[in-house]
């Protein structure tokens, strides 16, 4: 259960500000063979991700808030975390993330998210 907790407060410091706009944090979150399908439908990759973030690329640095949050260790050195984030104002979309642990410590492996209507976002569907 441990290692659940871990890998979450790990998912959820890349949700703050502080963490996401810096290039070096998110670079020592991220696996070097880390891959994400954001909301857009977007792919990146980790040097596309830590590039966007050290040139400005990306710039939604308001709090996210995450709901749902849940973990299950998979195998010794993995961890699945589902969640649904939400900026202020925003749509709701559901989260879906790999944490690989290596060399002693957990990195985000893959990381997929899905745009949600209200209501399936809130469990009415």
């Amino acid at each position: 259960m441990n290692d659940v907790r871990n890998a979450v407060e790990a998912e959820l410091s890349l949700l703050r500000p502080e963490v996401r706009s810096s290039a070096e944090a998110v670079e020592a979150l991220l696996d070097p063979e880390f891959v994400e399908v954001g909301a857009s439908g977007r792919r990146w990759d980790r040097p596309a991700m830590v590039a966007a973030l050290g040139s400005g690329v990306i710039t939604d640095l308001e709090p996210i808030e995450a709901t749902e949050v849940a973990g299950v260790q998979l195998a010794d050195d993995l961890v699945h975390i589902t969640y649904v984030s939400r900026r202020t104002g925003g749509t709701a979309v559901r989260r879906s993330s790999l944490w690989r642990r290596t060399d002693g410590t957990w990195r985000l492996y893959y990381h997929q998210g899905t745009p949600t209507p209200e209501d399936v976002a809130s469990g009415n569907d």
